[in-house]
This record gives structure tokens, C-alpha cells and sequence, in this order.
């Protein structure tokens, strides 16, 4: 390893930069081997190995049709206090999160992920509940050490689900219809209130997911369904 462990990192997040081994693939999400999710990370690295990982997106819906958005924990390594999608995490390098068929080990990943960070039983979000819409490749520098470079599974979800927030990863949740996300899109471009997005949630905001949420409340989001194609949004 090149860097030594940061000095100001909070020591959950530097436990689970270590201990946790993200999926890498190639650009055609074959997997290609695992590394650390602090190796994963690292700019310097993403440029150098063109290390790409495997990751999720969960967007849930309460039975009213609003999407519950999350605000990162400020001792986040990566984006913090940036307003992002309800949960955004990486499946692990474990067998139970390499299940290819139907997307399984993803939709397990994010059950899991659901619970750490938002405190929602397993039981409120069940994995067949879990649609799959769209892949998306996207690389994204966080500050000058660190980024993302993500192949990322789009999950939605409609659940109305217990919430208790783990302060060592979310710092607010809120639920907002169309209306008030586009009023939240509006702040953010204008620089009102500080509020930031995540790039990876800006780009599904811009690419995809007006679209897809209008069908999700027609009752056709099959029809928004494309696991073929990867969006590579570079």
C-alpha cells in the first residue's frame, strides 16, 4: 500500500476502507478481481490501473410515490454532506454478492446496505421487491485524492419502510415528490443553501429518472427496463 492509513479519517470509515473488498470488472461488468474499497478509491489509482467497480443505487419509494433522499455523513471519506439517492454502496467480493442470475447478489448487497446505513429491517425491503432498471459507468474525482469510478446497477424499490439513520453514514433523510426534487435541482445549480448533489445521482437525475419515475406511478416500469445496455456516462 503507498498511502498509510489517513491520519483524520473517522475509524469506522477507515475499517470498512480496508476490510471491505469491492467487485472489480471491465467495462462489460465481467469481474476481474476484488481490491479494497480504500484501493477502489483512490484517484491516483483509478487513473493509473483504470480500477472500475462494481457498485448500486437504490431509489425508494414510499406508497405516495416520494423518493427518499439521503444526506451523506460528514466523516464520509468520499462526498460528504452531499444530498444523494436513498442508498449508494458497492456489493462485496463475497458469494452471496457475485450471484449474476437475476441480480441477485447486487439486490442482496443493497438489503444489506440498507440496513447499515438507514437502520430499514431486512424484512421492509425484501430482494424480490428490488427492480432492476439500467447500468451506467461513470467515473467522478471527489476532492484531490479521491473519487469514484463506478459500473453502476440502478435498483427502485416501493416500500413504505421503518427508518433509523446510522449517524456514521447518513446525516439527514428527507422524501420529496418531482416537484420538490426539481426545486432542490434548482438551489443546488443557483448555490442556495450550500446543498450539493452526488454526481452519480446528478447523472441519473439527468439521464433517466423523471422518465423512469413517471412510469413507476402509471404502474409501467417494466417497460423502463434495460439490463443490456451499459450507459457509459463519461
Amino acid at each position: 500500500m503507498e498511502d498509510a492509513p489517513d491520519v483524520g479519517m473517522d475509524a469506522v470509515q477507515r475499517r470498512l476502507m480496508f476490510e471491505d473488498e469491492c467487485i472489480l470488472v471491465d467495462e462489460n461488468d465481467r469481474v476481474v478481481g476484488h481490491d479494497t474499497k480504500y484501493n477502489c478509491h483512490l484517484m491516483e489509482k483509478i487513473e493509473r490501473e483504470n480500477l472500475l467497480h462494481r457498485a448500486f443505487s437504490v431509489f425508494l419509494f414510499n406508497s405516495k410515490y416520494e423518493l427518499l433522499l439521503q444526506q451523506r455523513s460528514g466523516t464520509k471519506v468520499t462526498f460528504p454532506l452531499v444530498w444523494t439517492n436513498t442508498c449508494c454502496s458497492h456489493p462485496l467480493y463475497r458469494e452471496s454478492e457475485l450471484i449474476e442470475e437475476d441480480v441477485l447478489g447486487v439486490r442482496n448487497a443493497a438489503q444489506r446496505k440498507l440496513l447499515d446505513e438507514l437502520g430499514i429491517p431486512a424484512e421492509d425491503v425484501p430482494v424480490d421487491q428490488f427492480t432492476p432498471l439500467g447500468r451506467m459507468l461513470y467515473k467522478a474525482p471527489s476532492d484531490g485524492k479521491w473519487g469514484e469510478h463506478e459500473l453502476d446497477y440502478l435498483l427502485f424499490t416501493v416500500r413504505d419502510v421503518r427508518i433509523n439513520p446510522n449517524p456514521d453514514e447518513v446525516a439527514d433523510v428527507k422524501y420529496v415528490n418531482q416537484d420538490q426534487l426539481k426545486e432542490l435541482l434548482r438551489k443546488t445549480d443557483a448555490g442556495e443553501e450550500g446543498l450539493k448533489l452526488s454526481p452519480w445521482f446528478r447523472l441519473v437525475v439527468d439521464n433517466f429518472l423523471f422518465k423512469w419515475w413517471d412510469h413507476l406511478e402509471k404502474g409501467t416500469l417494466k417497460e423502463a427496463v434495460d439490463m443490456k445496455t451499459i450507459h457509459k456516462l463519461l
